[in-house]
């Protein structure tokens, strides 16, 4: 695939998004027409990686090769869409293996771009846009829920804006490997596996059902699945009722094992975890007050296009999360602008010795700028380590949990000492660069310590490999005795580190 360049894709440009599931992985491609995305091609696999977790949650060898096999298939499919018009991310099955990076070094060297696993609220928020975007506007309150292998999605939310947000731990992978051992179903199973349901859903429940909605949509294989089926046995034309659903349990508890389920257009993958996904869409029924409830094609994989979309636009909700940081702990706005500023004022002149010259380095040291002083809300001591926790702990929509882990690291380093260590926990082919664009917010940091309005002289800033060389107009720094006493133990920082300033 190409190499990542800062290029924005053009009329007629092909975006893909991969969604690797806990059941199955899907790749849709769609071309960008007038500002409107157009989908030009759907695959999907039941790769079940969630049933390959053992007792340990490490994925056995069966289910990596499985999902690698099929990422062989889907790399042939976008080889030659741009890096930075495909996007990759792993959901619940990924965020619970103690072993999925194994997987995914592995398939990132397949397709040749970065996977992303995200949070279980992202993966909502993500769901959200894929079904708001895919249904006819409307000014109403809605319900979507999309019960993937191991995990349930909720969400309620207005035309585009979500307003609530949440990820719970049951999946009909996950409810079937649990409830439904080796196929069997009983009617003991089956009301096990709704009170397991209820038992997540209580953590929801009250909130969702005083907050409300007007309509409920279903999204992904289990809804359509359901809808499906009701309409083939006759117990639906379009919306599933309680009372369908109620007739679909007892069709299927008419059945002894999974191997039995016989009922037309039902996918002979899909019979293995049928009864569990029922289930629990009836403990949502049951739960949430739910009369009934529609089907939308969008999903995941189509909310990261339209999010990308948005990104490739300039319309990245990853800004508002960060602008809603600042007011919620009370930044200094134009001190965090004079950093931002600053430091991006020297990536520009090392962006290429130091190969950071990709639009997300530019986004994250950006971001790492403006939410360096969060912490200061909590104590002044340590502020750095508090900023560094708090969007390391925070639900900031639009980042993957790798991305927050890259942005605590670059605000941690950003003052004192530097964290070697923070570093060597980032997968090895980001530390050097996040490391680096830390030097660079440290400069800042630095220059812009006296929190004066008065706008700083033009500085030439070179860098080669671990060399960094800084130069002030003539004079100017002799006249900066506090920035020249800085710079010196900045230097001693850095040297500790493995890297040489000097300055002039």
């Amino acid at each position: 695939m190409n190499q990542e360049t800062t290029t924005s894709p053009g009329e007629h440009s092909l975006l893909a998004a991969i969604d690797l599931g806990s059941n199955s992985f899907h790749i849709v491609v769609a071309k960008l027409v007038q500002g409107e995305l157009q989908p030009i091609d759907l695959l999907s696999e039941k790769v079940q990686l969630a049933a390959g977790l053992d007792e340990n949650r490490m994925l056995t060898t069966e289910a990596i090769q499985r999902g690698l096999e099929c990422m062989e298939r889907f790399a042939q499919r976008v080889r030659d869409i741009p890096d930075q018009q495909i996007r990759i991310v792993g959901t619940n099955a990924l965020r619970e293996a103690s072993n999925s990076d194994d997987f995914i070094l592995e398939a990132e060297k397949i397709m040749g771009c970065s996977i992303e696993v995200i949070a279980g609220i992202e993966e909502a928020r993500l769901i959200y846009l894929g079904v708001s975007h895919t249904l006819a506007g409307d000014n109403g309150r809605r319900l979507v829920i999309d019960i993937g292998g191991g995990s349930t999605e909720f969400i309620i939310g207005e035309r585009f804006e979500p307003l609530e947000l949440e990820s719970l731990e049951m999946g009909c992978v996950s409810f079937s490997n649990r409830y439904f051992p080796n196929g069997i179903i009983t009617e003991k199973n089956f009301q096990l596996a709704v009170f397991g349901a209820l038992r997540e859903l209580l953590t929801i429940k009250r909130t969702y059902r005083q907050l409300g909605w007007d309509d409920c949509v279903g999204a992904s294989g289990t809804i359509k699945a359901v809808r499906n089926a009701c309409i083939t046995l006759g117990y639906a034309t379009d919306k599933v009722s309680a009372s369908a659903l109620q007739q679909l349990k007892e069709k299927i508890l008419s059945y002894n094992h999974v191997d039995e389920i016989d009922i037309e257009g039902l996918k002979e993958d899909r019979r293995s975890v049928f009864p569990a996904g029922i289930a629990i869409l009836s403990a949502a029924f049951e739960s949430l007050g739910i009369k009934e409830i529609r089907f939308s094609e969008g999903a995941l994989r189509e909310g990261l296009l339209y999010d990308m979309a948005g990104r490739l636009r300039h319309e990245d909700v990853r800004e508002r999360s960060i602008n809603a940081m600042m007011q919620r702990y009370r930044v200094d706005q134009e001190q965090a602008m004079r950093i931002e500023q600053t430091a991006l004022i020297a990536l520009t002149q090392v962006r290429e010795s130091w190969k950071l010259d990709t639009t997300e380095y530019h986004n994250m040291l950006s971001w790492a700028a403006r939410c360096c002083e969060t912490g200061l809300t909590i104590a002044h001591s340590q502020y750095h380590k508090h900023s560094a926790y708090l969007v390391l702990n925070s639900d900031l929509p639009g980042f993957t949990k790798r991305q927050q882990i890259q942005l605590a690291a670059v605000i941690q380093g950003h003052r004192r000492k530097f964290p070697t260590a923070t570093f060597d926990q980032l997968l090895p082919r980001e530390a050097k660069h996040y490391s680096r664009l830390t030097i660079l917010l440290r400069l800042a940091f630095v220059l812009n310590r006296s929190r004066s309005r008065e706008r700083l002289p033009a500085f030439h800033l070179t860098a080669e490999d671990n060399e960094l060389t800084l130069a002030f107009p003539d004079n100017w720094l002799s006249h900066q005795p506090l920035t020249q006493a800085d710079l010196e133990q900045e230097a001693g920082y850095l040297a500790n580190a493995g890297y040489t300033l000097a300055f002039k």
